[in-house]
C-alpha cells in the first residue's frame, strides 16, 4: 500500500531553505568546481533503492544540473555556470537538514532543495534538455556537408541561451528562490 504526503512551503519555510543554501554556499567557497561536482555526484550515487519516487525524480534533475556544467558542447554561459555551481554547493555540506542515513526521509531535504533550485533554473534546464535532444536528432541526419557540427551546434546553442535568459528575465519580476545566488 502506498501512502501519499503533500505539503506546502510558506515564504518563511522558503526563507529557511534560502538561509541553509546561503550557509552551504559560504562553506563551499574554498571548494573547486571539480569538488562541488564530485559532491553532487556522490549524492546521486548514494541514493538507495528504497527512497521515495519523489526523491528519485529529483536526483535525476540533480544529475542534469551536473551534466549542464560538464557538457563541453553546451558551453553554459559564465553567469549561469556560476549560479548552477553555487546551487550545487548545497550538496557539499555534510550536515544537511535531515541526515541522509535516516531511512526513507534522509534525502527528503535534498529533494526539496533540488526542486526549489530546479524551479528557479526551469528555463536553463529546459534549454539544456532541448539542446541535448537537438544534438542527438541532428547527429543522425545526413545532408548539407558544408555546415560543420560546431556550426549547427553553435547556432542552436546561441538560440537557446538567448531564449533562456529572456524567459528568466521576464519571470524574475516575482518572488524567487534564486535570490540567494
Amino acid at each position: 500500500m502506498a501512502f501519499e504526503v503533500k505539503f506546502e512551503l510558506t515564504e518563511a519555510d522558503l526563507e529557511y531553505f534560502r538561509d541553509v543554501m546561503h550557509k552551504a554556499q559560504t562553506g563551499a567557497k574554498q571548494l573547486s568546481e571539480q569538488e562541488i561536482l564530485a559532491n553532487a555526484k556522490k549524492v546521486s550515487v548514494n541514493i538507495k533503492d528504497n527512497v521515495p519516487e519523489f526523491v528519485r525524480e529529483r536526483i535525476q534533475k540533480l544529475e542534469t544540473f551536473v551534466a549542464m556544467i560538464e557538457d563541453s558542447e553546451w558551453q553554459i554561459p559564465s553567469e549561469e555556470r556560476t549560479e548552477v555551481l553555487s546551487a550545487l554547493a548545497y550538496f557539499s555540506d555534510p550536515e544537511d537538514l535531515v541526515p541522509d542515513h535516516i531511512p526513507v526521509l534522509g534525502f527528503l531535504d535534498d529533494a526539496i532543495m533540488i526542486e526549489l533550485v530546479a524551479e528557479d533554473f526551469k528555463d536553463d534546464f529546459e534549454a539544456f534538455e532541448e539542446f541535448c535532444a537537438y544534438r542527438i536528432r541532428e547527429e543522425g541526419r545526413s545532408g548539407d556537408t558544408t555546415i560543420t557540427r560546431e556550426e549547427w551546434l553553435e547556432s542552436k546553442r546561441h538560440e537557446l541561451h538567448s531564449r533562456m535568459r529572456s524567459r528568466r528575465s521576464s519571470r524574475s519580476r516575482g518572488s524567487s528562490f534564486r535570490r540567494v545566488f
